[in-house]
């Protein structure tokens, strides 16, 4: 099994279980979970592994949905590698605090669909991500225990439109947010292993081109400590979304700025996850 993915079939919506043939509808055998969040919420993801041992494939023919379209709180972490905080050139230290900013889940869509360019600006820029997904709540966590409170990981293309970034003086909300110019997925992977994200490779492709490649070991500001800081002034819950942060070599930061035009392909790739692969469209283009 890879992990679990929320998709459609022959017109109707269901989570389950990818397998290297396919996917294994669980849905229909836990009604009172009727979405993979709420699968999360209440605990369920190990009951969730049991029921789909050794049971078949019952799609083939599938359309990648976002893994947590109900999800209620995405939050992002910003400028959280090394060379990334360098690649804004304006001569600030390293922070001392990480920047975050909130993302909402209709700012994304799912595996193998298109990011959606819009017409008010051709700035549309990738940002290849890991995403952790919580799975048991907490205030004011210590670092020693955060990764007890995650539930999964996922791949994000925290895609962004770079000038609206720049629309007001102290924020980046209306840059991150337009509808579908982002993406998550294919599945959620069970959080099983610390190594899963500290040694991990992260790997952000351009039609084959490798545009970001670091360690996730590398940032600047570690789960652990993204986890303890933010459930410091909110309580996390379960179903919440972190995503932890980009390495350098985004489209903006070269000389000249290479942004992503229609039919382009991005790719985030890593170790242990797998890949998110996702064409770039113009809006209302079929």
């Amino acid at each position: 099994m890879r992990g679990f993915s929320t998709y459609t079939a022959g017109g109707s919506t269901f989570y389950g279980a990818a397998t290297d043939d396919g996917m294994i509808a669980l849905s229909p055998r836990f009604p009172h979970w009727p979405t993979l969040g709420a699968a999360i919420r209440a605990g369920g993801l190990a009951a969730l592994q049991r029921a789909a041992e050794g049971r078949a494939v019952t799609h083939r023919q599938i359309r990648f949905e976002l893994p947590l379209p109900d999800a209620c709180r995405i939050l992002c972490v910003g400028v959280n590698f090394p060379d990334r905080n360098a690649e804004y050139r304006d001569g600030s230290a390293q922070p001392a605090h990480m920047s975050l900013f909130p993302r909402f889940a209709s700012s994304f869509t799912g595996h193998e669909q298109p990011l959606i360019r819009p017409p008010e600006s051709h700035m549309l820029d990738y940002e290849g991500e890991v995403a952790i997904v919580i799975g048991r709540a907490g205030r004011r966590i210590p670092p020693g225990e955060a990764y007890s409170h995650i539930a999964a990981l996922t791949l994000c293309n925290e895609g962004t439109i770079r000038d609206w970034v720049r629309h007001a003086k102290f924020n980046v909300t209306q840059g991150k947010n337009w509808d579908r110019s982002g993406a998550m997925g294919p599945w959620l992977v069970p959080f099983t292993d610390p190594a899963q994200i500290e040694e991990a490779r992260i790997l952000t492709r351009v039609n084959g081109e490798v545009r970001q490649d670091d360690r996730l070991a590398r940032m600047l500001f570690p789960i652990r400590e993204q986890i303890a800081y933010i459930s410091t002034f909110m309580a996390l819950q379960p179903g919440d979304v972190i995503v932890t942060g980009t390495p350098a070599g985004a489209g903006a930061r070269l000389d000249p700025p290479r942004f992503l035009q229609p039919g382009d392909v991005v790719e985030v790739e890593v170790e242990g996850i797998g890949i998110l692969r996702n064409r770039v469209a113009d809006e209302g283009t079929p």
